[in-house]
């Protein structure tokens, strides 16, 4: 793959992951570009791997979709599910707090039965 293809295919999956977080937070490509100053039209064109995204334009959206950059830009780090797991649960009541990490258990215990099932 040459360097122009491998910097096209990064730059698709770097609008992916802006558009799959966006989604997942419900907003529109129009609330964003209110709230970022990026023209509507030119986040579409970064979602679809059309328009190279600057870095300030990158950071104005990984503070709105309050996500580390380096997660859009496939960074992985094992702590970043965690970090924005704390980041998500900030501004919750300590009620719903408390729900969430009941649902984290469950999620747990249902993947371990899961495992076991399949050892069978």
């Amino acid at each position: 793959m040459s360097g122009a293809d491998a910097e096209d295919v990064e730059q698709a999956q770097l609008g992916a992951r802006l558009r799959e977080v966006r989604e997942y937070l419900n907003l529109s490509q129009q609330y964003v570009a209110d709230k970022t100053g990026i023209p509507r039209s030119a986040v579409s064109d970064i979602e679809r791997g059309q328009r190279k995204v600057d870095s300030l334009e990158l950071k104005k959206l990984s503070r709105l979709y309050m996500h580390p950059v380096g997660y859009f830009l496939g960074e992985e780090d094992t702590g970043d599910d965690v970090r924005a797991l704390a980041r998500a649960v900030t501004d919750l009541t300590d009620g719903d707090r408390a729900e969430v990490v009941r649902f984290a258990q469950f999620l747990r215990f249902s993947a371990e039965a899961e495992q076991r099932k399949q050892r069978r």
